[in-house]
């Protein structure tokens, strides 16, 4: 009977434990997912405030047959466009980490759906607005290095190297910025997606109370 009791008792403990434990691994595994979503935002809103600020304080005057030209990213639609995206990208970044920070110090490491929903959108949409900017930066940029024989297009990198190799300098940590994105992107999905999951094992086993 001793050992019957001890062995319905142990029955009766175990479960209680494995709830707790997976509990804990739990929150460990959001802390951490939480900590790296900050530190990609904290890259975004920097290096997308370096390439805007490179971008668009980048000149470069030449004076050609007596002629003074000068160069800036205002002549490349492309460019433009670059810099807007990572000034969208760098406020984006900058509010949804102030978001993350108090979320970590306030111990509330998950979210309801609307939320979710809401900060996998913004991520997707940033993700694609800067993949296409640096897309088209880059592009550019190949055609001002090398031109187009084809259709007439001078080299132009030749004469407005200085401004050249600062427009390199921004669409480098443009590219950076896209690529941060790309990755929280698949971060907030990971949260959104994970949520219905946690909501039908809820259904099935209610020891789900204790990983929230």
């Amino acid at each position: 009977m001793s050992s019957g009791g001890s062995m319905g008792m142990g029955v009766g403990i175990s479960p209680g434990n494995v709830s707790v434990y997976h509990g804990s691994n739990l929150k460990v595994f959001d802390r951490r997912i939480r900590v790296a979503e900050l530190v990609l935002r904290c890259v975004i809103c920097g290096l997308g405030v370096l390439a805007a600020a490179l971008l668009a304080s980048d000149t470069q005057v030449r004076e050609i047959f007596s002629i003074r030209k000068k160069a800036r990213f205002t002549d490349m639609k492309a460019l433009v466009f670059l810099v807007i995206a990572n000034g969208m990208a760098a406020a984006y970044s900058f509010i949804q980490g102030l978001r993350c920070a108090v979320s970590m110090i306030r111990g509330n490491f998950l979210f309801n759906r609307t939320l979710a929903w809401a900060i996998f959108s913004g991520d997707q949409v940033m993700a694609y607005v800067t993949v296409a900017a640096v897309a088209a930066a880059a592009q550019s940029g190949v055609l001002g290095e090398s031109g187009q024989t084809e259709l007439q297009w001078m080299k132009t990198c030749n004469m407005y190297q200085k401004f050249c190799n600062q427009v390199g300098e921004g669409v480098v940590s443009a590219a950076v910025v896209s690529l941060s994105m790309v990755m929280l992107s698949f971060i907030s999905a990971f949260n959104l997606f994970r949520l219905f999951g946690d909501s039908s094992n809820k259904v099935k086993n209610n020891t789900c109370s204790g990983c929230w």
